[in-house]
């Protein structure tokens, strides 16, 4: 099933500059495994190469840390949007 996927402005350059695109699957997983496969150049910038996300990027499906569901494991339903963060970390001295 086609989900949007929102991408952060640091990835656009891999997708042609789009803000946002369309990408298939059942889960998590198998959306980005579907971006991957659309756009290779994200290829190791959201999924690492053990499989698991990495851990500079968050990745939320709705409103909802994939994180604090099942991962790469949790299912998408129609109408759902998957979007893409880069981690921040830092902060005043």
């Amino acid at each position: 099933m086609p989900v949007e996927v929102r991408l952060p402005t640091v990835l656009r350059q891999h997708a042609g500059g789009q803000a946002s695109v369309q990408a298939n699957g059942g889960t998590v997983g198998e959306v980005l495994e579907d971006l991957v496969r659309q756009f290779p150049a994200t290829r190791g910038q959201v999924i690492t190469e053990d499989g698991t996300l990495h851990k500079f990027v968050n990745v939320y499906l709705n409103d909802d840390d994939v994180r604090y569901l099942d991962k790469l494991d949790t299912k998408v339903g129609d109408g759902s949007v998957v979007s893409i963060l880069p981690a921040v970390a830092g902060g005043a001295g």
